[in-house]
Formats: C-alpha cells, structure tokens, sequence
C-alpha cells in the first residue's frame, strides 16, 4: 500500500482517536484519556511514516478531493486533503510533542480547577495544526491557519483573570490580524484569478509578485517575524505547556509551512526570495540579540524560538524549502524539552523565573539540567545532536549562495549569538553556585516529570541522523567545506561559552546608563511603540486635521474667500441698475419692447 494511503487511512484513524475524548459528556478523568488518545494516534502514525522510510524519499502526492463542498461560478471549493512527505514526516512529531506536554500537564496543571476543559483546548488545538498540515487547498488552510490562531488566544489568556494575561491573549490576536488580512487577500486574488484554490492547480498557473508578498506577510505575522514578534514573547504569560506546544509544533510553525506548502510559486520569483532572506536574518539577529539581554529563563527560550523562526526564512530566502521543513521537525523536539524542562525548574523555585537567582541545579534536578543541557547544545548546534544536521546545512547552504551578503553576516551572527544565550543559560541553571533557598524541595522523581523531558531528550539525540540520511538524501551534505572552516563552528562554540562566561562575572560599581538604543533589545519597547506611540501619532494627526485642515479649508478657504468671490460679480451686476443712469433704462425699455415684438410675429396665437 502506498505511503501516501496509509497516510489517509491512519490520519483518519489519528482523528477519530483524538476526537473520542472530546465527545465525552463526561469529563472525570477526561485528561488521562486525552493522553492515552494522543499516545495511541502517534502509534497510528507511525506506520504511514515506517513504510514511507521503507520506500525511500518517495514523494508521490495523493490528494483525495471527493467531497464537492462550494460551487460559485467558475471557482469550486472542495474538501482537499494532501498525504505527502511533509505530512507523513511531521504528523508523528506533532502527535509525540503534545503527548509529551499532556503527560507533562498532569503534574504542572494539577492544581487547576479547570484541567479537563484545558486538556480539551489542547486536544483542538492539535487538530487545528493536523488539517493545516494535511490541507490540499487554501480552504481548508485557512479552516486549520485560523484554528491555530483562535486556541492559541484561549490557552495564551488561559489565566484570564490576570491583566498581563488577557493583554498578551488579546496582542496576540491583533498581531495575527496582520497576516490574516494578508491571506485573506491572497486568497481573494486566487479565486478572482483562479478555477480552483487547490495548491496542484495554484501551481501551474502563474503568480504575481503581489501575491507572494500577501503570503509572505501572513507567514511574517503567523512566525513572528521582525516588527511582528512582540506577541510571541507576550505569550509566555501562558501556561508553561501552552508555551511549549506554541513554540515547538504548532502556532509559530504555521508561518513558515504556509511557504514551504506554495514554495512553487516563490521558487522563481526573485524578489519574494529576497525579501525572505533579508527578513529572516534580520528577525533571527535580532531575537539573538534579545536573548542575550533577558534574565528570564522563558523569554530566553521564546526569543531563541524567533531567532531559528528567521533561520527557518532565511533557508525559503535561499530557495530549500525542504530544509526550512527539516528545521521545523528538528526544532520541535528541543524547544518542546526546552520549555518542559523551564517549567521544572520554575515550578521547583516556587514560581522564580529570573535564571540569576538560579544556580547548581545540576545537584538538586539532575535529570532536568541533563536535559535543558542537551537542548540548549542541540539548539546551538552542537554535532550530532539533532539540531546540528539542520543548522549547519541552512547555514552551509547560504554561505555557499550567492545570497546577499549582509544578511549571510547576520545570519552568522545570530547564530554566533545564539551559542552565547543558550551557555550562558546553561552557566548560570546548572554550574553556578546555588543561589536558591535552601528550605525549597525538588521534585523531578514522578513518571509524568521526567517521562516527557526524557522522551524528547532521546529524540534530540537518535533522530537527527535519521531524519537528514533517510528523508532528505537530495539535501546538500554538510562535508562540502573545508573541515578547518567546518571546525569554526565549534571554536565560535567554544569563544561563545568564554563571552557567557565573561558576561555572568561581569558586575556594574554603578548602574548602567539606559540609553535610548537599549530600549529596542527591550521586548515591552515594541508594544509600546505600536500600541501607544502609533496610537497617540494617529490621533494627534487626526486632531491636526480636523483642527487646522478642515478648519482652514472650510472655514477661511471656502466659506470667506471662494463663497464671496463667486456672491461678488452677480452684485456688482445687480447694483449697476440701482445708480439712478436713464440711459440703462432707456436700453432695458427697448430691448424688451424688441424681445415682445419678437414674440409677437413668432406666436401668433400669443397671447
């Protein structure tokens, strides 16, 4: 049976597993079930995914469009859904992430009155992210793209009845106003222009730059790229598991599939690839630099997942779509292990955050520091580790592109930097001196704690290879370069734990002047600068125009000058027969008496 079958027969059978917990009227018990249902639908896809390792890098589309759903005119929308390498690959990764975060849940959401309804959320948000992957046509994109985007407003505003965490629900959604406004453009442009919204169809006609610049801004806001990327670290107010689902295999993602999914309307478009490129490298230097500023250990992790969002574009920039992929796979076992292991150690330090009140943890949570340490070294890219055989082939493949050259800097440089953040977290949770009460009790010990970290710690470490060696053989090798500037990735690694070092000892005998450029490292700054500096410009220029254009316009302009201007003439007309002349009489007498003798031989029967 074909990969591409047994891909729609287990995915239906994933759904319906998914689903079973969700039309329960009961809901005792209702999160265990939602574990066990998510832990067996990823067994399901397991075997779609086993036959396609077994049959190669074969990627036949199968798209099943049986269902007529909408006929306007010229433009038929049906039910399409693709089972293809994208959606073979990534279907089991998504399904063992949310596993992992369910079973994680149980001991970090304990305490929740509403647990079960939480679980519920989670469940719909992975089954927004399952028809977004699966979609064979925009319609059904789009159903998933704003599935995704309305479950992340409720699990981010989980604790609503916290002010920062309804404002960061509430900025999320209006951030993702932005790129839906761009895919809602984009997707009016294809059926005004288009028969069918299918992506087979969408690819053989032709595409205009405007289009591509539509979707690329849907994918900006949805990534979180530059200038649209305050929403992202707003959404660590959530739940630890929401952020962990959020930034590994769902919401963020969604972006960046959009461009990999119509990547044949991009690939010859030069000016779409450039403006990837360019925005990419920009978001990935600048969440780099961000990181390295922040001392709380979830915005960390948060700014790091924007700076390998923007590693992801710069790789579409550079026109490997598979490899942008490649990443996002890779990227969802360490950041998910990541935002767990946070979770641990917040939890354990009694709601503490900032990682400088941390310290020696590799005594106290042996099995979490292991861990957070394995998935900082897979996100730097430390060889063979599952983020080293995606990394180092994005960045292998743009600095051998005859790409532009700042934004290859940049993106070195962020990488550079993310090395930097990722040790220094690593210096001051695990191998500084304990900063930390010494009355605190840890607890890492029960099955649900160290279960899901340790699950996706092997992961991080056994599925690189497989991943690069099996399913991506067209890939361009990483031993394409000279291995002494193959070694500089590892000495930058090892300048970077120095710098991290140097910048933990580093102490001010006075506090830092805050200049007015540090303010753009700050993440609150861009909020500021959108929600209340756009704002009070928009206001003020409203007041401006209705104070001194329309005032000026209306007042002086039209009513003074243009009104009497044109009232002037037909009183001078008027007042010229009151002057007392006779001569002006005279000629009004005989130009009437004309105009009657006139009217006179022309009507006869007048009067």
């Amino acid at each position: 049976m074909a990969p591409n079958l047994l891909g729609f027969t287990f995915t239906t059978l994933a759904v319906i597993t998914i689903f079973i917990p969700l039309l329960r009227p009961s809901t005792q018990n209702l999160h265990a079930n939602a574990k066990t249902a998510v832990k067996t639908a990823f067994f399901y896809s397991l075997i779609p995914l086993t036959m396609f390792l077994y049959q190669g890098s074969n990627k036949q589309l199968n798209t099943f469009s049986d269902w007529e759903w909408l006929n306007m005119g010229i433009t038929t929308f049906n039910i399409s859904l693709k089972f293809d390498m994208y959606q073979i690959v990534f279907l089991p990764i998504a399904l063992l992430v949310t596993w992992s975060i369910l079973e994680f849940s149980m001991w970090y959401m304990e305490q929740d009155p509403k647990m079960d309804m939480f679980s519920k959320h989670l469940l719909i948000f992975l089954l927004a992210m399952i028809t977004l992957i699966s979609a064979g046509n925009m319609v059904i994109l789009f159903i998933g793209w704003e599935g995704v985007g309305f479950m992340s407003f409720l699990l981010i505003g989980w604790y609503h009845a916290r002010s920062d965490a309804a404002t960061a629900a509430l900025q999320a959604v209006l951030y993702n106003r932005v790129g839906d406004i761009g895919f809602l453009l984009a997707f009016c442009w294809l059926v005004k222009n288009s028969m069918s919204t299918n992506f087979d169809y969408i690819f053989s006609s032709s595409s205009s730059t405007l289009l591509l610049i539509a979707f690329i801004a849907a994918a900006a806001s949805k990534s979180a790229q530059f200038m649209l990327h305050p929403w992202l670290v707003s959404a660590m107010e959530g739940p630890t598991p929401v952020s962990a689902l959020l930034h590994s295999s769902t919401m963020v993602v969604a972006g960046v599939f959009l461009l990999v999914r119509i990547h044949p309307l991009i690939t010859q478009n030069q000016t779409a690839l450039t403006i990837c490129l360019c925005l990419g490298a920009i978001s990935s230097a600048f969440a780099a630099m961000s990181a390295l500023t922040q001392n709380d250990i979830k915005k960390i992790v948060a700014f790091s997942t924007s700076s390998q969002l923007g590693l992801m574009m710069v790789s579409i920039g550079v026109n490997l779509p598979n490899l942008a992929f490649f990443h996002i796979c890779t990227h969802a076992f360490f950041k998910a292990m990541l935002f767990l292991c946070s979770g641990i150690i917040i939890h354990n330090l009694n709601n503490n955050q900032d990682i400088r009140y941390m310290g020696g943890l590799h005594k106290a949570l042996p099995i979490t520091t292991i861990c957070t340490v394995v998935g900082s070294l897979a996100l730097v890219g430390t060889p063979f580790l599952i983020g080293f055989y995606s990394k180092d082939a994005i960045i292998e493949a743009t600095v051998t592109s005859y790409a532009n050259t700042t934004a290859i800097l940049l993106t070195l440089i962020a990488t550079s930097f993310t090395a930097v953040y990722s040790l220094r977290l690593i210096y001051y949770a695990a191998l500084n001196q304990p900063r930390i009460n010494p009355i605190v009790s840890f607890d890492e010990g029960l099955p649900m704690v160290k279960g899901p970290i340790t699950r996706l710690a092997v992961g991080s470490i056994i599925c690189g290879p497989l991943l690069f060696s099996t399913l991506f053989p067209e890939l361009p090798t990483t031993h394409t370069m000279p291995m002494y500037i193959k070694m500089t990735a590892l000495v930058i690694t090892l300048l970077s734990f120095l710098i991290a070092y140097d910048l933990a000892q580093l102490s001010w005998l006075t506090p830092p002047t805050n200049h007015a450029t540090s303010k753009t490292y700050d993440p609150s700054f861009y909020s500021r600068a959108s929600h209340r500096i756009i704002t009070a410009i928009a206001l003020n220029s409203a007041w401006q125009a209705v104070s001194h254009v329309i005032e000026n316009a209306w007042m002086k302009f039209l009513a003074a000058d243009v009104l009497s201007s044109a009232q002037l003439r037909p009183t001078k007309i008027v007042r010229m027969t009151h002057k007392a002349m006779i001569q002006l009489y005279l000629a009004l007498f005989f130009i009437s008496l004309v105009f009657a003798l006139f009217l006179l031989l022309t009507l006869p029967h007048w009067p």
